[in-house]
């Protein structure tokens, strides 16, 4: 077999601005007021998507992706993927979001068991996660780490 017949994987990463322009996060509303840039407006209200913040010790905004989009009231989200992106800019914390496009604020049974599920893994390589805030199209927001949920 010839090495250079296999595929390699990237992730990239693209410095947009200087890290002391980027956003500090320290309460779900600077979260949201982030969030609120990175999700596709034209779509917010059709289709389910989930975003990541990747932040350094600092708890300043090192990167974002919204690679996680889905049908009408759900999306797949591959844990794995936001672990490797998540070491591969060196992140030491991570929020992460997702929009209902109902309208609907109570998070389900299936964001809690996501959100456990990410919690427990993060944990395994000592980067943590700050919160999961869910999104509306009417301007509306629910922190799961202010309402007690994990």
């Amino acid at each position: 077999m010839e090495l250079s017949t296999l595929g390699e994987f990237t992730i990239s990463y693209k410095f947009k601005s200087n890290l002391k322009n980027r956003p500090q996060i320290k309460t779900s509303a600077d979260a949201y007021e982030v969030f609120k840039h990175v999700f596709e407006k034209d779509k917010i209200g059709l289709q389910e998507q989930f975003v990541v913040l990747y932040l350094n010790n600092s708890n300043t905004v090192i990167g974002c992706c919204n690679i996680f989009k889905g049908a009408l009231t759900s999306t797949v989200v591959d844990i794995r993927m936001i672990l490797a992106s998540a070491l591969k800019i060196m992140a030491t914390s991570i929020i992460i979001s997702h929009n209902h496009p109902s309208g609907n604020m109570i998070a389900s049974k299936k964001d809690i068991e996501l959100t456990i599920k990410l919690n427990n893994a993060l944990k395994q390589i000592d980067i943590s996660l700050l919160d999961h805030v869910i999104v509306s199209p009417f301007n509306e927001y629910i922190s799961l780490k202010d309402n007690g949920i994990f």
